[in-house]
């Protein structure tokens, strides 16, 4: 059952993807050792990536099709046979009643390059729909969307992770490196090492906090406004790099105007951060000679995230920290595979690539390589959250893949109606995550160590993982899963099951493309340690660093954009006094579906709670440990109460890995960021009360 050898792999968790080896286990399975030659994590890993091979266990993970009963209402046991049949006429059957855009595909930022590819092929030649996006649009869209409005282009990093403890000042903001991707805290610390400064922005003095040179701690939903008073100062203290800004961008007077109307003291007041620590952040960022601004989800999941990190970007190209070594604006991508997951073809908007679907020139380019008329590919379609809010009433029909909203989705319970609202549900996973417990078919797959497969991590460098050991006998891969339904709904080629089959057509489906591959082998990768895009033909070495001759716009400059503080979509009020901002801990990942079954995850962070200020606390009248009601305008959750100093009076903090009567997504707001379509998951009016009252 075991491969002989040691296999070298990555990460099946977050968008490091760091390396790994697998090494056949005595007993059976696998165990992972370090992999120090590989250049991102050199050799370390976290807690999740240490017991990755834990959900590997039958005891834990789906062997085996389902079908409900639906006279009993129980998911009962099928042959692959009877389940793919079952999936394949419920897909047709509304399709029929109801057109093409009554079947919805649902897909994940965790799935390899190859699977997002065929997944978003499947629905728009197989099915015909538009209705096709994936719960990455919660990750990283704002940042995408910004960087897109700025650049020209999107990739999470323009620059490799090596580059940023040589670089003199970094801004970190809303990330908690620490906790979220902590082999990557290394680069901080050298930072530091090395002479550099680290500035961090977040309402709590989280582990990474604790790191920095300077903490800000903004009220949630005011990031845009920091930023705005940053530049400002920048403006007012005449820091701006003149000759950079006209030789290189493009918009900056109305940018500046923006800004200036934004003054310290305004913004203090909208913030909460002093003016002084205003004015040494400022400082200590135009002293360096180089410097960085990184974002994450704080920032970016609100409701006006696209222009939060568009200001953000604005600080880097005023001050020349931009297209230049060792300086620029970086997105701390999320998931696995967030970065590839956005470039070909699962989201609402796009084709392989990272081409536009109403572009005529890039359907007509992978309608070639598919075989079909441009025309009959359908245009774009809902976003993530557009699409689960549509479920039952126009979408009567979902196929999902990797992704588990009814815990990770916001106003979550309205989501978890809407899936059961469904005429018919098929999910396809590792593991009977909470969706899937909903779904008329389950169909059990393939996760990282049993299969191979491509990723794009957040540097954008493109990777693989490697098949170490052999699956279950009744579990088969995502790509024989959409092989299978293909040929039952007519489609009998166009869908190999054989990855690097897929990724050969992939290359030719994004060449050309603003995220090119076309150079790009699993040969090259393998011998590599990855190659980043974009790599346009085989000769070509790879774009480790973008943008350091010309930005991707036509005209080759950056684009400032104007954009003014403006309040979050739900502000508080005297029924709800309270800011709710969520977010993650170290021993558990995304919505918990993998790392809730691994008891060594578990015994470390065994279950939710809501983190406040002892003074909100006391008037609360809770003490540490005791359960505490969260309530906001969606409903209502109770978890533990733990009373910390580490977090602003006005605000309180939940983790969203969790189902049942802790989730923290019963509570978050889906207003739309009406760029990215991003929801405001971190910013949300809410009340506290004691359970009993």
């Amino acid at each position: 059952m075991l491969a002989a050898a040691i296999t070298s792999t990555h990460c099946p968790y977050c968008a490091l993807q760091c390396g790994m080896n697998l090494r056949p286990a005595e007993g059976g399975g696998v165990d992972v050792v370090e992999r120090p030659d590989f250049p991102v994590n050199r050799g370390a890993l976290c807690g999740k990536g240490r017991t990755a091979p834990a959900v590997l266990s039958s005891s834990v993970r789906l062997t085996g099709p389902l079908i409900r009963d639906h006279a009993t209402g129980e998911l009962e046991p099928a042959t692959w046979e009877e389940a793919l049949r079952t999936v394949a006429e419920g897909l047709r059957r509304v399709r029929e009643a109801h057109g093409p855009d009554g079947v919805g595909v649902f897909g994940g930022g965790g799935l390899t390059n190859e699977k997002a590819y065929t997944l978003g092929k499947f629905a728009r030649l197989v099915l015909g729909t538009s209705q096709i996006d994936y719960n990455g649009r919660f990750c990283m869209s704002s940042a995408a969307a910004a960087h897109t409005r700025a650049f020209g282009l999107d990739r999470g990093l323009p620059f490799p992770l090596e580059d940023i403890p040589r670089t003199g000042c970094v801004i970190l903001v809303g990330s908690n490196l620490a906790e979220t991707m902590p082999p990557a805290l290394r680069y901080l610390t050298e930072l530091r090492e090395n002479g550099g400064k680290l500035i961090v922005v977040d309402p709590r003095r989280t582990r990474t906090a604790e790191q920095a040179d300077l903490h800000l701690a903004p009220r949630p939903g005011t990031d845009l406004a920091l930023a705005l008073g940053l530049l400002h100062l920048v403006v007012a203290e005449g820091r701006v790099d003149e000759e950079f800004v006209a030789a290189r961008t493009t918009g900056w007077a109305g940018a500046r105007a923006a800004a200036m109307s934004h003054w310290p003291t305004l913004v203090e007041r909208v913030t909460g951060v002093p003016v002084p620590r205003l004015r040494e952040a400022m400082e200590m960022f135009c002293d360096a000679e180089s410097g960085m601004v990184l974002t994450a989800r704080g920032p970016e999941q609100q409701s006006k995230g696209t222009d939060t990190v568009g200001a953000w970007i604005n600080l880097c190209l005023a001050t020349g920290r931009a297209g230049r070594p060792l300086s620029g604006y970086g997105c701390l991508t999320g998931q696995g595979n967030g970065q590839g997951g956005r470039e070909h073809g699962q989201k609402a908007d796009q084709l392989p690539g990272y081409r536009k679907l109403d572009d005529p020139e890039a359907r007509a380019h992978v309608a070639s390589v598919w075989g079909v008329d441009p025309d009959s590919l359908p245009g774009p379609g809902r976003s993530a959250y557009e699409l689960l809010d549509a479920l039952g009433r126009d979408v009567k029909a979902l196929l999902l893949m990797g992704s588990n909203p009814v815990v990770s989705a916001p106003r979550a319970a309205h989501v978890e109606e809407r899936l059961r609202s469904l005429d018919f549900l098929a999910v396809a996973d590792v593991v009977l995550s909470e969706t899937a417990a909903l779904a008329d078919v389950v169909l059990p797959v393939t996760q990282w160590a049993e299969e191979t497969g491509t990723t794009t991590n957040l540097e954008g460098r493109v990777l693989l993982r490697r098949r170490a050991i052999t699956p279950p006998p009744g579990v088969r891969t995502d790509l024989e899963v959409l092989h299978g339904l293909a040929g039952l709904l007519g489609w009998e080629k166009g869908f190999p099951t054989d990855p690097e089959e897929v990724f050969d057509e992939l290359r030719r489906a994004s060449a050309g493309g603003p995220a090119d591959y076309a150079g790009i082998s699993y040969r090259r990768v393998a011998e590599e340690d990855g190659v980043f895009w974009p790599c346009p033909d085989t000769g070509h070495p790879g774009t480790p660093r973008l943008f350091l001759d010309r930005f991707a716009t036509p005209d080759g400059r950056a684009r400032f954009v104007p954009v003014t503080h403006r309040a979050s979509a739900e502000e508080t009020d005297a029924e709800y006094p309270v800011v709710l901002t969520t977010g993650r801990v170290v021993a558990q990942y995304q919505s918990g579906a993998q790392t809730r079954r691994v008891a060594e995850l578990n015994a470390a962070a065994p279950g939710p709670f809501v983190e406040l200020h002892p003074r909100l606390a006391e008037r609360v009248g809770v003490a540490d440990g005791e359960p505490v009601a969260v309530v906001s305008r969606r409903g209502r959750a109770v978890a533990p109460a733990r009373v910390t100093t580490a977090i602003r009076p006005d605000t309180v903090f939940m983790p969203f890995h969790w189902p049942g009567e802790g989730r923290a997504n019963t509570l978050t707001n889906p207003a739309l960021d009406p760029t990215s379509k991003m929801p405001e998951f971190k910013v949300c009016a809410v009340r506290l009360e004691r359970p009993g009252d």
